[in-house]
């Protein structure tokens, strides 16, 4: 929850500062008198050459402003991919998804037999591996299958959110490219209007005008390229992990005696007198039962309990068998 709100935070901050800076070269450009377009500075030097020199700006600002709107789109997806990406070489850990530590401390409670106090453990350590065993444990007395079916879901699960962000790769790679090309097509356009209007008596404002709208292809490029790379770095490196956190939580729970523990519930509703007696009638100690229990006489038909003889009646003399 933390991240996401501080993701949220940061794409604010950066559309906003965007945004005011396209805004402010927007406005010095419209201030800027069109007939500065082709002026340039020169001088003759004093062995008779010419010099010129170029006033146009080569800022950070001015580089969004060439590229259009689009740059601000291109802008926050670069954003994302930083992000992403620092949050995926930090969170896909082997060591993360599941510590050493974590892992030392269920193995005693496991050789101890306290299954109980491994679910606690696991309940106040969330990670991958704590949430894929917690699910085993809360099935221990069912039946192995039962189990494994648990952990495997809950594996896809969690391994599913893991690697939300890290799919997000993906699609900034395949959809930056296609943002930039739809500012180098829609600054196209005005560049063409631009011939319309002067002809072609200054193809250099023309070629000008093309390696501005340019510009926005080869940002998509730059933000799609680094995008992919890591997608698949990421990806080999969440598989690796979760495939390491898994293989420790079947070691953890090899030599459970899944028979021995049938009828045992493990979790909230944890109850050590219910698994006394569930152990007690495995063992073979006898319980006692309850011989309140009614029946219909057979002549008359009326409710009688159970070993009551003769019927209080119809006076019938009944025989309850050994």
């Amino acid at each position: 929850m933390q991240l996401a709100s501080s993701l949220r935070t940061a794409l604010l901050a950066l559309v906003f500062l965007a945004g005011s800076l396209l805004a402010s070269h927007v406005s010095a450009q419209d201030a800027t008198p069109a007939a500065s377009t082709g002026a340039t500075a020169s001088g003759t030097s004093s062995d008779g050459s010419t010099a010129s020199t170029s006033a146009q700006p080569t800022d950070v600002a001015h580089f969004l402003y060439q590229g259009g709107p689009v740059m601000i789109v291109l802008a926050i997806a670069s954003v994302c991919l930083v992000w992403f990406t620092a949050e995926g070489f930090v969170i896909l850990r082997a060591k993360k998804l599941a510590p050493p530590v974590l892992i030392a401390r269920l193995r005693e409670a496991f050789t101890a037999g306290n299954y109980q106090e491994a679910w606690n453990i696991c309940k106040s350590n969330r990670c991958f591996l704590s949430a894929v065993l917690a699910a085993g444990l809360e099935r221990i007395g069912r039946n192995k299958d039962a189990v494994e079916f648990a952990i495997e879901q809950t594996a896809i699960r969690e391994s599913t959110d893991l690697k939300t962000n890290t799919t997000f790769l993906s699609v900034i790679g395949v959809v930056s490219p296609m943002i930039g090309l739809t500012g180098t097509v829609w600054g196209m356009i005005g560049a063409f209007k631009t011939l319309g209007d002067n002809g072609i008596a200054n193809p250099s404002l023309l070629a000008g005008k093309i390696g501005e709208v340019l510009v926005a292809t080869m940002s998509g490029l730059v933000v799609a390229v680094p995008a992919f790379i890591f997608f698949y770095i990421l990806r080999a490196q969440a598989q690796r992990a979760i495939l390491f956190a898994e293989g420790q939580v079947y070691l953890l729970l090899d030599d459970i005696p899944y028979d021995q523990l049938s009828g045992v519930r493990i979790g909230e509703n944890f109850s050590t007198d219910s698994s006394s007696k569930t152990r007690a009638a495995r063992s073979g100690v006898s319980q006692k039962v309850t011989r309140n229990a009614t029946t219909n006489c057979p002549s008359c038909n009326a409710p009688i309990a159970v070993g009551a003889s003769p019927c209080p009646n119809c006076g019938t003399v009944l025989d309850w068998g050994a």
